[in-house]
């Protein structure tokens, strides 16, 4: 499969307009029926609610006028401290070390001496940052010198959680610091029996952390540490009036860390509330890597002519790990057995799946068992997962803002990734 390269360009993101970069071209997407033609989208400033898909063709027209550029090399964070510089506890040490770190991320070199401290944080950063290790270390090492300080970690969705708890085993291994998982889609009472051994550290979504809230089988006020994760999604998600719920039962004595990707008006209500005193880091990852190449697939005819431009697509050899994109779960499904009937190795992730569903198929595409991945925006946030070559937006995306989450999920780690975008004609 070749494609062809005629120009690059800048544009802005649409979220405090800041610099968005991205090979973005017009061409000739080769590969499948010659009828199927392509341009290479990319994305530009937009304060609509929708990102209609009359933006990507104003998007192709402009780049016919836009000269090529260079981009700027960045360099390397050098980190003022080593792990082994923290003032944590040889255990701690050695569990980082089994895990095969040894030199910190910029926000972790940051913000963990602080957190250690007792200070407040404000983190801004992206999903990639290691913000989930920059938080959990230094609050392994708290709550191993005072083990009457219990965690609260809100975050916004099941996968997350579960990404959290994982890290944190990991971290507090052989520490005997305990943790519970509050989530839908889980036992409940299960989780009420957790709750009653007192763990350290609880890791909740915020409509299960509610539901438990009503049945008085937790107290926000028992936790003197909070983390809000994520802050800016779980505002997308429509939790908003959930989250100034907690933060007006918690204890006004506390430590608040709040890491969000960005601060909008709705986001900073909950700030000015949230922290005090804060010490405040910003390492923001550009919004789109400039190694993620972006593109418009055009698919003429409709009816199962889409379908089939994503079949031959998934044929092809470079699509080696695929997450693809839908709008509905219902769409998703249907999706992904359509795949299944093709002979693809494909799964759903959605809101109408058990949790167990959702992380068995999580674990079958992380461990190659699976090539194609298939899940909603909802259902997305927080992945982290290594390898993906590439990302296809089956269904167009809501705002820009989601398709920077989707395309985000390629292109990770200094690796080339490809994003292509289905539009019908």
């Amino acid at each position: 499969m070749s494609y062809s390269n005629e120009n690059r360009s800048r544009s802005r993101s649409a979220s405090g307009g800041r610099s968005f970069r991205g090979s973005m071209n017009t061409g000739t997407f080769k590969g499948y029926r010659s009828n199927n033609r392509s341009g290479f989208g990319g994305g530009r400033s937009n304060r609509q609610k929708t990102w209609p898909i009359y933006e990507l063709e104003k998007v192709i027209q402009d780049l016919k006028k836009t000269q090529p550029f260079e981009q700027p090399e960045e360099t390397s964070y050098i980190p003022k401290h080593q792990f082994n510089d923290f003032e944590i506890s040889p255990k701690l040490k050695q569990n980082i070390v089994t895990k095969g770190y040894t030199s910190p991320t910029p926000i972790q070199d940051k913000t963990i001496p602080a957190i250690i401290n007792g200070r407040d944080i404000i983190g801004i950063a992206n999903t990639g940052t290691g913000k989930t290790a920059a938080f959990l270390i230094p609050l392994i090492e708290r709550v191993s010198r005072d083990r009457s300080r219990k965690v609260l970690i809100l975050t916004p969705t099941r996968e997350l959680a579960v990404q959290i708890y994982e890290e944190f085993r990991s971290y507090s291994t052989d520490m005997r610091i305990y943790s519970a998982v509050l989530i839908g889609g889980a036992n409940i009472e299960r989780q009420k029996t957790e709750l009653k051994k007192q763990p350290s550290f609880v890791i909740a979504t915020p409509g299960r952390l509610k539901d438990l809230l009503k049945q008085k089988a937790i107290r926000i006020s028992d936790y003197n540490t909070v983390v809000l994760d994520e802050t800016d999604r779980m505002v997308d998600i429509g939790f908003i009036s959930d989250i100034k719920l907690f933060i007006s039962l918690m204890p006004k004595n506390r430590q608040s860390l709040f890491f969000s990707a960005t601060v909008s008006p709705k986001v900073e209500e909950i700030l000015q509330s949230f922290v005090q005193d804060p010490v405040t880091v910003s390492v923001k990852k550009q919004e789109t890597a400039v190694n993620v190449e972006q593109k418009i697939v055009r698919v003429f005819g409709g009816g199962t002519k889409k379908l089939e431009t994503l079949h031959q697509i998934l044929l092809t050899e470079e699509c080696a790990k695929v997450l693809v994109f839908g709008s509905t779960k219902w769409g998703v499904q249907k999706l992904a057995d359509a795949l299944v009937q093709k002979g693809h190795k494909a799964e759903a992730i959605h809101g109408n799946k058990s949790q167990a569903q959702r992380q068995l198929a999580l674990k079958k595409f992380k461990t190659n068992e699976i090539k194609v991945l298939l899940a909603t925006d909802v259902a997305s946030r927080g992945l982290d997962i290594k390898d993906v070559s590439h990302v296809i937006n089956y269904d167009m995306p809501e705002s820009y803002e989601a398709y920077v989450h989707r395309i985000g999920r390629t292109g990770r780690a200094d690796k080339k990734g490809i994003a292509l975008t289905l539009v019908e004609y």
